[in-house]
């Protein structure tokens, strides 16, 4: 058979598996060859090579490349603390969310995190390490799946399984562990070099290596007020035993969605007024929202302005999206595309000169952006500030000082939202805040701007690359931090996502994220759009706003 690597021409026999191909162009590579793309689809390195094609080796700098690497790092680490922890009754470990770079994990059981259990795991990883222990896949029946999980302790795979659709479940083997995984894993242990464990807080954090060096673990970047707001969602999602998809769907199933609809709301509300509470006490005139994309910052402005009314302000809600460049004036990045996401793609002098008119009194027209057309316009959008008139101002760059160069420091109020997904698969499937924001994108960007998934998909990488540049780094510096994730949102989000997921062919570059991302919706069984509140951040996505949300 003919197989072509890089556009180069290779013979091998039938049957020869990936492994073999990719040990002999392994030279070719700058890192380390994990997985395979034949043919438009995704292998592990184990699987045989069948027929004539093109085979695209997948490294550490891909996405895909990087959470496979991330995902078997967390089995044999998995693996590891059950062998250490052996004896601690009611013994399990959480893969709970990102922070400072690593995965932060807490202990169940009676034990407790020290650097001496720590050193003891990362001891015995070692250990299977250097025995490259292979990781091998089996179909097992869902019956006996739910059956093993449950003997193991694994109580949110059980549940998982309650409402899987097919027969079969493919678990993974390490050795005489296993575990389920929502996605590809390494051939061996001896593939897994690089890890830390960092005790934290009541927990610790998994470091491993980024995309951009694959061969180091990156440096644990400690982000208490991040941490605290993921910690005190995450404990809210356990006190109201919803900290998974099992029990969701459970929840869902048992008739409970409404229920769980109001408290959600009722919570964000709370946090909400009390917000304007402490803005009200300081008495400052400028508010400034960041986040990043999707985090729902112009619902919270809209919603976070209807509490400062009720504690007699006037606040003007103004969007930075507003204040975009018309579209052919968006700068470049470094691979030639426009790059919406940098503050060059904002016209920081007109915006600083609008906002200094307002605060001295004077009458301004403000601009609205055309996301159709890609130019900003002007509607006699007339706004003139009073004596107990607040500016409640969102964007993506609010944090960063160069976007309000012209604004006195002393009289901004910095707030930070992001849309934190305060439940996981299960204890070691997390679900990224990421996946949350772009599920959101998705329907938004459809149902705003025209744009399909397939385009909204092929964009996102350069957004996150912009998110890591611009929103980010800006975080800490928020007085306060706020999550943005409602915990009903996934099964509603399900409705409007799916079709337009289906929409991508197999053969274009953003199917396997489209994939993905249906192979995760599955899990999840539906909540009727229905039953949201007008004044929901989820109608920022879905439609169907009270609010003035665009």
């Amino acid at each position: 058979m003919t197989v072509t690597i890089k556009g180069q021409n290779y013979e091998f026999p039938e049957g020869t598996t990936f492994l073999e191909i990719a040990e002999k162009v392994q030279p070719e590579f700058d890192h380390e060859i994990l997985l395979a793309r034949f043919n438009d689809m995704l292998f592990e390195l184990y699987h045989t090579c069948t027929g004539d094609g093109e085979i695209h080796f997948i490294t550490g700098t891909e996405k895909i490349g990087q959470s496979t690497y991330e995902r078997s790092a967390i089995f044999m680490m998995l693996k590891a603390f059950y062998n250490v922890c052996d004896d601690v009754k009611d013994f399990g470990v959480v893969v709970d969310y990102t922070l400072g770079g690593g995965y932060y994990c807490h202990l169940k059981g009676d034990v407790k995190v020290t650097p001496e259990l720590l050193k003891k795991v990362k001891d015995k990883m070692d250990e299977y390490h250097q025995k490259a222990i292979p990781i091998h896949k089996k179909s097992i029946s869902t019956r006996n799946a739910i059956k093993l999980f449950r003997e193991n302790g694994m109580h949110s795979k059980e549940r998982l399984f309650h409402f899987r659709m097919t027969g079969s479940v493919n678990v993974y083997y390490m050795g005489n562990f296993a575990d389920y995984f929502y996605g590809y894993m390494v051939l061996n242990t001896s593939y897994i070099k690089y890890y830390d464990l960092i005790p934290y807080e009541e927990g610790f954090v998994l470091m491993l290596p980024t995309r951009s060096n694959p061969e180091k673990v990156a440096s644990f970047v400690p982000l208490n007020k991040l941490y605290e707001v993921e910690h005190a969602s995450s404990k809210w999602a356990e006190k109201i035993g919803c900290s998974s998809i099992g029990s969701l769907n459970e929840m869902i199933m048992n008739g409970y969605s409404d229920d769980l609809i109001l408290m959600q709301e009722a919570l964000f509300e709370k946090t909400i007024g009390n917000i304007a509470m402490d803005i009200a006490k300081t008495s400052k005139k400028i508010v400034m929202i960041a986040g990043p994309s999707s985090s729902g910052k112009t619902t919270f402005s809209r919603r976070l302005s209807i509490q400062l009314k009720a504690l007699g302000f006037n606040p003007h809600p103004i969007s930075v999206d507003n204040y975009f460049r018309n579209r052919d004036e968006a700068p470049l990045d470094e691979n030639g595309n426009k790059d919406f996401e940098s503050i060059k793609c904002v016209d920081v002098q007109q915006f600083n000169e609008d906002m200094l008119k307002l605060l001295n009194g004077e009458t301004v027209q403000l601009p609205r952006y055309n996301f159709f057309t890609g130019e900003r316009e002007y509607k006699g959008d007339f706004c003139k500030l009073g004596a107990n008139d607040v500016l409640v101002i969102e964007g993506i760059h609010c944090l960063n000082d160069e976007m309000s160069y012209a604004l006195s420091s002393d009289e901004k109020y910095r707030i930070y939202i992001s849309s934190l997904t305060q439940i996981n698969v299960d204890a070691h499937n997390r679900i990224a805040t990421t996946d949350g924001r772009l599920l959101r994108r998705i329907v938004r960007d459809n149902r705003t701007r025209g744009y399909s998934a397939k385009a909204t998909i092929a964009m996102w990488d350069n957004v996150r690359k912009g998110e890591d540049k611009n929103i980010f780094p800006y975080q800490e510096s928020a007085d306060v931090m706020v999550n943005s994730s409602m915990i009903y949102e996934l099964p509603v989000l399900k409705i409007f996502a799916a079709p337009l997921l289906f929409q991508i062919q197999r053969s274009d570059p953003e199917h396997a994220e489209a994939k993905r991302l249906l192979k995760f919706l599955d899990y999840i069984l539906p909540i009727s759009p229905e039953l949201i509140p007008q004044n929901s951040i989820v109608r920022e996505f879905i439609g169907g706003s009270c609010l003035d949300v665009g």
